[in-house]
Parts: structure tokens; sequence; C-alpha cells
């Protein structure tokens, strides 16, 4: 099984590439309080249909540059525009 994220597509400036925000909250073990951080992932989208603000899902994958590890899988929402 490969590790898949959803989040926001947040740039779509590369070729065939996107830069996706991924949520994650945690519970901080100390102060039991919900911790919310954002990561960021390039993915590869090869047929360039995710634009700025879609909800997209991705998918781990082998490197395909220096910077990308993840695929874009589906285009769950897209934004409005």
């Amino acid at each position: 099984m490969r590790k898949m994220k959803t989040g926001r597509v947040v740039s779509d400036r590369m070729t065939q590439t996107i830069v996706v925000s991924v949520e994650e909250r945690r519970l901080h073990p100390k102060y039991r309080k919900h911790v919310s951080r954002f990561f960021k992932f390039h993915a590869d989208d090869p047929q360039e249909q995710a634009g700025i603000g879609d909800l997209v899902r991705i998918e781990e994958c082998r490197p395909l540059s220096r910077t990308k590890r993840w695929r874009l899988v589906e285009v769950v929402e897209k934004a409005e525009e």
C-alpha cells in the first residue's frame, strides 16, 4: 500500500508539477490540545488537470525529480472561480 494524502493545490506554476498543502492535526502529548500543521508536497501532474484551490488526492511514488515524490491520483473537488 502506498501512502495517500488529500490537500489543496497552492501552486500550479511549474510544468507538470503542482504543490499541495496538506493539513495534519495531532494531539499535543503534554498539553492535550489539537495542533494543526501544514506540509507542502510537490506532486506530478502530467495532464495538468489540477488548478489552484482544487482539492486533490495524491499518492507516494518513486522519486521523479529532486523534489517530486508524489503523484496526482484524482481531483476530488474543483475550485470555484
